[in-house]
């Protein structure tokens, strides 16, 4: 095994309260330069979509997370819960992909608008076989976004749908009252025709969504985008509707190519605005990751595979410049996260698991990687919101957890639709046994105010970093770390991985941070 010096916090840190003031580091702590170009005009937005969140019918995401029923003893509005409401408004949920995931190409409508009592059950046959009662539908999803603030990012059923089913959805969210389907959705209690921000033309098509080889798909793909309309008057001009096309899945490009080259050749009858990636840290089928009780072996595997989502991205945008130098069609990582094995006495359809320091590590490194390629990646959304997988929050009957990745969510607000800074530094390298990555990462922006925002990423779970910024004189922010990289919030203790507040002066050498090991750190260099 081999790894970077040992070296203890002791006296790097002395913690008063909440707040975390640097003092004098040990003289062999590490020390990094990092040169934030402010001099240089910042022109590529970073797109607040990137922090997309993403609820599937699957286990306890909708049922039981955002779904307790009009008449539930949990605070509620409209069967949705309160509580849950509230911490995703806290977050700034720019957008939330739905039906799915794989439950979208299984997917009708129909199924789940009108009085409950005339609602289909339908056995769920993607995620555990278990009934799935279609009480919440179209209507109960867009009252959940408008409570979130969020946009609507909906999943259109190519696998075992049509066109026509699929347009008259769109009719029936979009249209105004004048027609049929938009009088049966007033009727339902909503006169006004619902705004969907983004399409989905169908789900991982490839596999789940119907085993389409790349031709078959690009061909149905093409009768969706034509067929499908968004009617909203508020969306004719500002604001149009995105459709987004399934593209690679990790490492398979021939989806991606063929979607684009098809882009390339269009004729004016349809069109597309953005191409998917999905990728998660599995570290092989099955996934076997443990989410607790995991060491530096299991934790340095992780975020290592983290790290590959550059690669990937580079990989893609690589394929779709080819088709399309001037970046017209953006580039949609919307399944993303850590995918660990299941908790254990879960049903394992119901793809639950604990969430550590070490996921919201691992988030935070991705949010980076979407971050400086911004000029492609414009939407990305974390598998998945509420209970399932990478999950923000976790409930229990009446009982609700903030998870670590939550909390770098809320720190990273600063960076939605903020302008990004070029930065440079030696990130080196943390090293444990045969996995090698960088042991610093960095992403700087400035917001619409002009508030400059640095995040930092110590990877190295054993020792600091003390951080030289050539450029302010005080920073102040947060810093999420915990004694282990395994650490945990539960019900009984929902604080154990929690933001603290971070203050630092500049002094005789300027302005120096400590970043402890294994913490995310975002500040406002000031």
């Amino acid at each position: 095994m081999k790894s970077l010096k040992s070296l203890r916090l002791a006296s790097a840190l002395s913690v008063i309260g909440a707040v975390v003031t640097v003092a004098p580091a040990q003289a062999d702590t590490a020390r990094v330069a990092v040169h934030i170009a402010t001099d240089a005009a910042p022109t590529q937005a970073i797109d607040r979509n990137i922090f997309g969140q993403f609820a599937e019918h699957l286990g306890q995401g909708i049922y039981g997370g955002v779904w307790v029923g009009k008449d539930s003893a949990i605070p509620n509005v409209r069967g949705i819960r309160s509580d849950v409401v509230a911490a995703l408004k806290a977050i700034k949920v720019p957008n939330v992909r739905w039906p799915g995931g794989c439950f979208a190409d299984e997917y009708h409508w129909r199924d789940g608008i009108g009085p409950a009592a005339a609602r289909k059950v339908h056995v769920n046959s993607n995620w555990g076989g278990v009934p799935e009662a279609n009480t919440f539908g179209t209507d109960e999803f867009m009252d959940f976004a408008d409570q979130i603030g969020a946009d609507a990012y909906v999943s259109v059923n190519v696998g075992s749908g049509s066109p026509e089913e699929a347009a008259d959805w769109l009719e029936y969210m979009t249209a105004p009252t004048e027609t049929t389907l938009a009088k049966e959705r007033a009727a339902n209690g909503h006169p006004q025709p619902y705004k969907v921000a983004l399409l989905g033309l169908g789900n991982e098509n490839w596999g789940c969504g119907g085993a389409m080889s790349p031709d078959h798909y690009v061909e149905e793909m093409k009768r969706f985008a034509h067929y499908v309309h968004n009617f909203n008057p508020a969306q004719h001009d500002a604001g149009q509707m995105k459709r987004v096309a399934v593209g690679w899945d990790s490492g398979k490009s021939d989806y991606t190519e063929q979607v684009m080259k098809a882009w390339a050749d269009k004729v004016y009858s349809w069109d597309i605005e953005g191409v998917s990636l999905h990728n998660y840290v599995v570290g092989g089928w099955p996934p076997h990751f443990p989410a607790t009780g995991f060491g530096e072996d299991d934790y340095a595997a992780t975020i290592r595979e983290a790290f590959n989502m550059d690669k990937l991205i580079v990989q893609q945008t690589a394929i779709m410049d080819k088709y399309d130098p001037g970046k017209k069609v953006f580039l949609s990582v919307d399944e993303w996260g850590a995918w660990l094995a299941p908790t254990p006495g879960s049903h394992p359809g119901f793809l639950a698991q604990q969430n550590s320091l070490r996921d919201a590590i691992l988030a935070a490194v991705n949010l980076n990687i979407f971050a400086r390629h911004a000029d492609r990646v414009k939407n990305a959304n974390i598998a998945q919101m509420i209970n399932v997988l990478q999950a923000m929050i976790l409930t229990d009957g009446p009982r609700m957890v903030l998870t670590p990745t939550y909390h770098v969510y809320r720190m990273y607000v600063p960076f939605q639709d903020a302008k990004l800074v070029p930065v440079s530094f030696d990130a080196g390298r943390y090293e444990h046994g045969k996995d090698s990555m960088p042991r610093l990462d960095a992403v700087a922006a400035r917001d619409a105010e002009g508030h400059l925002w640095l995040s930092l990423i110590n990877i190295d779970p054993n020792a600091p970093v003390r951080v030289a910024l050539d450029h302010g004189r005080s920073a102040s922010g947060q810093v999420l770390t915990a004694a282990k990289v395994d650490a945990v919030n539960t019900f009984a203790a929902p604080d154990q991985v929690a933001p603290r507040a971070v203050k630092v002066q500049s002094g005789t050498g300027g302005l120096v941070i400590e970043v402890p090991a294994k913490s995310v750190m975002v500040v406002r260099v000031d």
